[in-house]
C-alpha cells in the first residue's frame, strides 16, 4: 500500500496491440501524478518487466501472445507483491474474472471506461484499493458468498469493531477518504487498519479480503448492496 502519494505512480502497460498501448499511455500521461515507465506486448514480457522496474500498478490484458494475463498475474505478484495488477479488458466471461482475482488481480475494468475512470482506478489500486466494475462485483460477490464459509474462520484472529466497520466500508467501494470521513478518522489511521485487517485474513488486497471475509461468513451480501 502506497503511503506518500505525492510521488508519482509508475505504470506499465500490458497489452499485445500497439495502438492500445499507445492511446493507453496518452491517456494516463496527460493525468497528473501518473507515469508510464514501460510497456510490454506479451505475457512474458510484462512479468520480466514488473520483476526489473517494480511499478506501482501493471494494466494488464488477457488475451496476449506467449504467457496470458492471468499466468502473467499469477507471476507478477509471487515476484513483486507490492505491485498492483489492475486488468483492463474486452472480456466479462466468468472463468477470467475468477481465475484472475484467484491470481491476484487486485481491479478488473472493461475496455469500455472512460479515461478519468481509468486514471481514477489506476490511483485506486495503487492506494491498496480494489477496483471492479459494479456487474462483475456483484457477479463476484455472490459466486463466493454461494461457495459457503469454506472452513470458518479457523484461527484466525478476530476483527475488531473498528475493523469490521472498515472492512464493510470497504466492501461498499468506498475510497480511504469517504471512509476516514465518515468514521472521522485519518487517511493514514484507514490505511493501518487495513494493514491489519488484510494481516489477520491473510490476503494482500481488498478484493481478496472481501472474498475471505464473505467465505468466512464476516461480511453478508446484503451488508453490501
Amino acid at each position: 500500500m502506497r503511503l506518500d502519494t505525492k510521488e508519482a505512480i509508475r505504470v506499465v502497460i500490458a497489452d499485445d496491440h500497439a495502438l492500445v498501448r499507445e492511446g493507453t499511455r496518452q491517456i494516463l500521461e496527460d493525468q497528473p501524478g501518473l507515469t508510464v515507465v514501460g510497456e510490454a506486448q506479451d505475457g512474458e514480457e510484462a512479468v520480466a518487466l514488473a520483476s526489473r522496474l517494480r511499478p506501482d500498478v501493471v494494466l494488464m490484458d488477457i488475451a496476449m501472445p506467449k504467457l496470458n494475463g492471468i499466468e502473467a498475474t499469477r507471476l507478477i505478484k509471487q515476484a513483486t507483491p507490492s505491485t498492483s495488477v489492475l486488468v483492463l479488458t474486452a472480456y466479462d466471461d466468468d472463468q477470467y474474472i475468477y481465475a484472475l482475482l484467484d491470481a491476484g488481480a487486485a481491479g478488473y475494468l472493461l475496455k469500455n471506461v472512460r479515461g478519468e475512470e481509468l486514471a481514477q482506478a489506476v490511483r485506486a489500486v495503487a492506494e491498496g484499493e480494489s477496483v471492479l466494475h459494479p456487474a462483475i462485483a456483484a457477479k463476484v460477490f455472490k459466486r463466493y458468498t454461494s461457495r459457503g464459509q469454506a472452513g470458518g474462520q479457523g484461527e484466525m484472529e478476530p476483527l475488531t469493531d473498528r475493523e469490521s466497520e472498515v472492512l464493510t466500508m470497504a466492501a461498499k467501494g468506498l475510497s480511504n477518504k469517504m471512509i476516514g470521513r465518515d468514521l472521522s478518522l485519518s487517511d493514514r489511521t484507514v490505511q493501518v487498519h487495513l494493514s491489519n485487517i488484510f494481516g489477520k485474513l491473510g490476503v494482500a488486497s481488498r478484493t481478496e479480503a472481501v472474498i475471505t471475509a464473505l467465505q468466512r461468513g464476516l461480511l453478508r451480501l446484503e451488508e453490501l448492496s
